[in-house]
């Protein structure tokens, strides 16, 4: 297929698609003229893109032109879309013309229409690659079980539980400590990764605002003051902290509350409560379980003097553990 359609905020696994599409069509000896990188934000370089895209390769093997921040298919101006039309029926069979961008293609735009019938013809591919959310636990496993397959690589149940614990979506991150790991594996003679080496050589624990949340709405006071000191000593900024599991437990509240009042739609809800994604309901919907709205309106009010006390010039550390410790004392029994 001569046009690749590559898009996804997985930047680590859309770059190892990018390089196994380039080792198996293009020919090492021959890749300083049949391997181009351009970037899309350049408009001279998008149409300096399909000019090559257009050209026959040197040699053996194909020719590659990878268009790093594509704009074909996020707004893409008129007169690029037009030349993009024009040459996808030029591009040779021995060419191929990689468009990757971050964004999900927007598919009101003309090039994605165009794109997105040739993918249907089969003159096209399109591959996603997309991180979980960090709420979401069957995703993150997905992550983790998807990438260790694409490196070929055995791991025990627990050892997918403790990759997702101590590096959570970091699909960077996890490639690279999976790649260490099957080193490591190898030198003791196995094929499988296990837990204990995933905690041997893994050091320490991935964790994000949202997870502190789910440690406060749980009651777990030494869990979440643990994670916070580690968002605060990789230097995630407090006030962007606060803000996070503001959303979070706002978010929380309303579930709870339109719940309290009947509501069962899923989609009325979410648009209720600002969440993007609807199938979140399902899982805060288990998180809420047997905890009343007091119980939100509660961390709510002592993320709100938290706040206030960053504000006024605290610590960090200092003003989320009297937050906390006030929040347990205050709400920890409703």
């Amino acid at each position: 297929m001569p046009v690749h359609l590559f898009w996804g905020d997985d930047s680590a696994a859309l770059e190892r698609a990018v390089t196994k599409l380039i080792d198996s069509v293009v020919d090492p000896t021959w890749s300083s003229i049949n391997l181009s990188r351009l970037d899309g934000g350049d408009s001279g370089q998008a149409l300096q893109a399909l000019e090559e895209a257009r050209t026959p390769p040197f040699g053996s093997g194909d020719r590659l032109v990878l268009l790093q921040r594509s704009p074909f298919c996020n707004a893409c101006p008129s007169e690029l879309a037009d030349r993009f039309d024009a040459a996808l029926d030029l591009i040779p069979d021995t060419s191929h013309l990689v468009l990757c961008n971050p964004a999900k293609p927007d598919g009101r735009l003309r090039t994605t229409k165009t794109l997105q019938k040739r993918i249907k013809a089969k003159l096209a591919n399109e591959e996603r690659f997309q991180l979980p959310a960090v709420w979401d636990g069957a995703g993150q496993r997905q992550l983790v079980e998807r990438t260790a397959s694409e490196l070929a690589l055995d791991l025990e149940p627990t050892a997918v539980d403790a990759l997702i614990d101590a590096i959570g979506n970091d699909s960077a991150r996890l490639s690279a400590e999976l790649q260490k790991l099957a080193l490591h594996a190898s030198s003791a003679g196995s094929t499988t990764i296990t837990a204990a080496a995933v905690a041997a050589l893994i050091d320490g624990q991935a964790t994000n605002a949202l997870q502190v949340g789910d440690a406060l709405l749980e009651g777990q006071v030494g869990e979440a003051i643990c994670r916070l000191d580690a968002l605060i000593d990789a230097g995630e900024p407090a006030l962007r902290i606060v803000a996070t599991l503001t959303g979070q437990i706002r978010g929380w509240l309303w579930v709870s509350l339109m719940e309290q009042q009947g509501e069962r739609d899923v989609a009325v809800i979410a648009k209720a409560a600002g969440i993007g994604n609807p199938k979140r309901i399902y899982v805060m919907r288990k998180q809420l379980q047997g905890r009343p709205p007091n119980r939100c309106l509660n961390l709510l009010g002592r993320l709100l003097e938290v706040e206030a006390s960053l504000k006024r010039g605290a610590q960090p550390a200092a003003a989320f553990r009297d937050g906390i410790l006030g929040a347990t004392a205050g709400g920890g029994a409703q």
